[in-house]
């Protein structure tokens, strides 16, 4: 019961150690340029105080979505969630401890099949199984700033779990600025490797404005 105790309050540090938006977040518009090989597009983005993100500008339809998906991954990563809603039904247990000092977190009764690593106050790895994909997520480098930590260097590799073969490996880079009182990401790169072709994908966010809270 102690091991599992102490699992859990280890867990818990680390998943409230995250960078996260409070509740008084507003909200911001940005405008985008994503490169990939030689094409460039031009758009605008915006998430709002309610986490919903609006894309505009953008006339093929693939790459707005594409900008789109990517602004949701960002709302994911940053939206509160406290560790008693997200986690309070689970029970953890723990498991090895590898060359790198990160301790395996085993997780019972999560949806998703989810288990993780960390190592200090940092979750440095993530892995799933849902469906017919299994993913690994491992974070390399991070930003330490004084309300959390911001994932800036890390890699999924995504298998199919029946037969192990490795279906598609992605890396991304992170870059983020302070804007007022929030952590913002300004630039991404992802390097995507699938079938033996490699891809990179640039998001490049200028002119970052938080929005104007509305006058009630």
């Amino acid at each position: 019961m102690t091991e599992q105790a102490n699992a859990r309050d280890l867990f818990r540090a680390a998943y409230e150690h995250r960078y996260t938006w409070d509740a008084n977040f507003p909200g911001y518009s940005a405008d985008i340029e994503l490169k990939q090989g030689e094409e460039v597009y031009r758009g605008h983005v915006s998430i709002k105080p309610d986490m919903s993100v609006e894309v505009s500008g953008i006339e093929d339809e693939e790459v707005q979505q594409s900008v789109y998906t990517q602004m949701r991954d960002i709302v994911t990563h940053r939206k509160r969630s406290t560790f008693e809603k997200s986690h309070g039904k689970n029970s953890f247990t723990l498991g090895e401890k590898d060359s790198t000092d990160a301790v395996e977190i085993l997780v019972q009764g999560d949806s998703m099949g989810s288990n993780y690593k960390i190592r200090g106050l940092s979750i440095c790895q993530v892995s799933r199984v849902m469906g017919r994909m299994a993913f690994v997520i491992d974070t390399h480098k991070s930003l330490e700033t004084p309300e959390g930590s911001l994932a800036t260097h890390y890699d999924a590799v995504f298998r199919n779990p029946q037969t192990d073969e490795i279906i598609r490996e992605l890396e991304f880079e992170d870059t983020f600025e302070k804007i007022g009182d929030y952590y913002v990401m300004t630039k991404q790169v992802v390097r995507s490797k699938e079938k033996g072709q490699l891809t990179t994908t640039e998001f490049n966010y200028s002119n970052v404005k938080l929005l104007e809270p509305a006058v009630v």
